[in-house]
């Protein structure tokens, strides 16, 4: 329908998946392309501290790249775009707040992103933004430099400057967008646009904010308290990506979560010790134990076994039980029933039932 000249749209911002509310729809509004960055009404229909979920599906063929425009601007900063290919245009959005951290899985086809000053000069928009390319191939271009990002990679961006992003083709990208006063980051000229892949810090932090989203998705309050960690590890990225030495705390949350991926990728070997990962990680059995304080490296390894083990239950429900503890990590399928009862006050076969019975 129309009015004062505007097309109204319905997008949709679903609440909190594990909330177990129904979907809810905002009524929004998209201005004319001759406008791509006035977002006022777009913004106010978008919260931005709740799970949102936004996507072109809902408006017709001719205004869904406008409408995509105002999107991107109403959940990052005031962006220009355009699309590189003819036809119908598909993109969506998933926004879940973390505290003062934003996580975004963008989905969408081919384009180019432009931040320009005058963008900049319209707001006091002061963030840092981190891409983590999912799939396809993205470039980032800031600060005299460009970084290509291929799946895994991650690049910083920094809104109060002019920046360029292109996406020759479909893409999947996880934002992670933060103010830059959480950071305490006195100059970011030096970290943007270079591109950090797998084996440097870069692909441990995109490791960790992968799976941060996944959980924030199902429960906010109980991602919340990785909070420290998460800002922790994206400086200590920052720090890598600028070429200085970065704060203890951030080395520290950066040696930890370089821990705790390497707990995750081998949880299932049952020989896996404290030593094992000491030496793997470059690290002392005596720092390796400071990082886990009273909980111990042994009971924080048992717990993501019954974590990765309820993950298995509920998604292969046919999958015989002593199977998945095998996968877990656990020697044999009565110390499986053992720690998991301990867990959870339940048996694995008891906790299966129990969820597809709800």
């Amino acid at each position: 329908m129309e009015r004062d000249g505007q097309l109204l749209t319905d997008s949709v911002a679903r609440s909190q998946p594990a909330a177990g509310a129904s979907a809810l729809r905002v009524r929004s509004i998209w201005t004319s392309a001759e406008q791509p960055g006035d977002t006022t009404r777009v913004s106010a229909a978008l919260d931005r501290r709740a799970y949102a979920e936004l996507t072109t599906s809902t408006v017709p063929t001719p205004e869904a790249f406008a409408y995509w425009r105002e999107m991107i601007c109403a959940t990052f900063v005031r962006l220009a775009a355009e699309p590189l290919t003819a036809g119908r245009f598909s993109g969506r959005i998933e926004h879940v707040p973390v505290g003062n951290l934003e996580l975004s899985a963008v989905v969408a086809g081919s384009q180019h992103v432009r931040r320009t000053r005058s963008f900049i000069a319209q707001g006091n928009e002061e963030y840092l933004l981190a891409s983590i390319q999912q799939r396809g191939i993205g470039r980032v271009e800031q600060d005299g430099r460009a970084a290509t990002l291929s799946p895994g990679d991650l690049a910083f961006y920094d809104s109060t400057r002019p920046y360029t992003l292109h996406f020759d083709n479909p893409f999947h990208q996880l934002v992670i967008q933060i103010p830059k006063r959480d950071l305490m980051l006195r100059d970011t000229r030096q970290l943007t646009a270079r591109a950090l892949g797998q084996g440097t810090a870069g692909g441990v932090v995109a490791t960790f904010f992968t799976s941060l989203f996944d959980a924030a998705k199902q429960s906010r309050e109980q991602s919340g308290v990785l909070l420290p960690h998460a800002v922790g590890l994206l400086s200590a990225a920052a720090s890598f990506a600028g070429q200085v030495d970065p704060g203890a705390d951030a080395a520290e949350a950066l040696a930890r979560e370089r821990v705790l991926d390497f707990l995750r990728r081998n949880l299932a070997d049952p020989r896996l010790d404290a030593a094992t990962v000491a030496k793997a990680c470059h690290a002392s059995r005596r720092t390796v134990y400071r990082m886990f304080g009273d909980e111990g490296v042994a009971a924080r390894l048992r717990r993501m076994r019954i974590e990765r083990a309820q993950v298995i239950l509920l998604h292969e429900p046919g999958r015989p039980v002593a199977s998945v503890g095998f996968a877990c990590g656990f020697e044999s399928e009565s110390g499986f029933h053992r720690a998991f009862r301990m867990a959870t006050g339940m048996t694995p076969g008891e906790y299966r039932r129990a969820w597809h019975s709800r």
